[in-house]
């Protein structure tokens, strides 16, 4: 994590959405659209954040807030800055402003394929609720439902 330091969480504006498709297209099957991006910016409920590093974008997430759960809806990091802990620092980032703003738990669904993220959800205490068959229409693939109850970091 020493040599995620230099990376600063901010929120996501419409500037942001060029470089944030290009990560989106490297990172996923069925990229989201660039409206998507649009909407969320605006959604009161959608949380928006990225990592800059030298004021590109190299990683983001959005969520949704649902009554008192965050629904994690797409994470990614740029190809280039994968394995050095910026998906867990703003996954982090987004359970400490969850829990901040009162909420209980953390949902998503991941690829079962996709053991990066599995892994990284299993280290920062995601626990398997079950699978959702043929969840990805795009493959067929199914996916875990996974989730983690927002507490402190003393608790």
């Amino acid at each position: 994590m020493e040599k995620a330091a230099k990376y600063e969480i901010d929120n996501i504006n419409p500037a942001d959405i060029d470089q944030i498709l290009a990560i989106e297209n490297a990172s996923f099957p069925s990229p989201w659209p660039r409206q998507i991006f649009e909407r969320e910016i605006d959604a009161a409920n959608s949380y928006k954040r990225a990592i800059r590093f030298s004021g590109s974008v190299v990683a983001y997430i959005v969520t949704w807030t649902i009554y008192d759960e965050v629904h994690i809806l797409n994470i990614a990091v740029h190809p280039d800055f994968r394995k050095i802990g910026l998906g867990e620092m703003l996954l982090r980032d987004c359970l400490d402003f969850s829990y901040d703003r009162g909420l209980k738990l953390a949902v998503l669904e991941v690829r079962t394929s996709n053991n990066s993220a599995i892994k990284l959800y299993e280290k920062i205490g995601f626990k398997t609720l079950r699978v959702r068959k043929k969840y990805y229409s795009d493959t067929n693939e199914d996916a875990y439902v996974m989730s983690y109850e927002l507490k402190s970091d003393t608790e």
